[in-house]
């Protein structure tokens, strides 16, 4: 399970980077760049779908 919420956090951050670079838009990119690396660093389950959930959401409630 942790496999899939990395390979969707992979995807996700990838369109996040694209969007952001396309419409000029530093908070997407930089949540798209740390939704492609973080699993990287973190491991475990619940910590990869919390952190991956808060950068998800973040270009949302931190609007740059």
């Amino acid at each position: 399970m942790t496999l899939v919420v990395i390979v969707l956090a992979g995807a996700l951050g990838t369109g996040y980077f694209v969007y952001g670079k396309k419409d000029a838009r530093a908070s997407f990119m930089l949540a798209g760049a740390a939704l492609c690396v973080y699993p990287i660093v973190i491991s475990g389950f619940w910590r990869v779908l919390a952190v991956g959930l808060a950068l998800a959401l973040a270009p949302f409630v931190l609007e740059l």
